[in-house]
């Protein structure tokens, strides 16, 4: 599509191209980047946006930290909690002890789908309340303290 076409309903256009490569490929859990949108549909990022809108009110797609959008499929789960909570319950459900290595800052990226940037300030909330210890550039995270399992109802 050339930027002088008419952008009325292109928005439309442009979310409807991106369900279809959602139901074409199951693994999807992140959508194109709005970059790689507007490059891909020769669109402003306005419009770009307002597809994005639209997959959102489908309940195709939301948004992450991060500027990213998450793909939703049906029936799935979607924790609605903080990543830092969600990394820390690692901890307890892989029976990790105080000293243990914890899982680098890129294997937790791919674990949860999201950037390896959004992870790394998840890890460092966890180190600043004396969970984890350790990281930086090359260096290994370990397991501080375990932390305390809140009571769910």
């Amino acid at each position: 599509m050339s930027q002088q076409a008419n952008p009325r309903g292109t928005f439309l256009k442009i979310a409807e191209s991106v369900k279809r490569l959602i139901e074409e490929d199951p693994d999807m859990t992140e959508l194109p980047s709005l970059a790689e949108v507007m490059r891909d549909h020769q669109v402003s990022r306005g419009v770009a946006l307002r597809a994005f809108g639209v997959l959102r009110q489908e309940g195709v797609a939301e948004p992450v930290p991060g500027g990213r959008w998450r793909v939703i499929r049906a029936g799935a789960q979607v924790d609605p909690r903080p990543l830092d909570q969600r990394v820390a319950e690692i901890i307890a459900t892989e029976g990790l002890k105080a000293g243990e290595a914890f899982p680098s800052a890129s294997v937790l990226a791919e674990r949860f789908g999201v950037s390896r940037p959004t992870v790394t300030k998840a890890l460092e909330k966890l180190e600043a309340t004396g969970v984890l210890v350790g990281g930086g550039q090359g260096k290994v995270r370990t397991v501080r303290a375990v932390p305390a399992r809140e009571g769910r109802s």
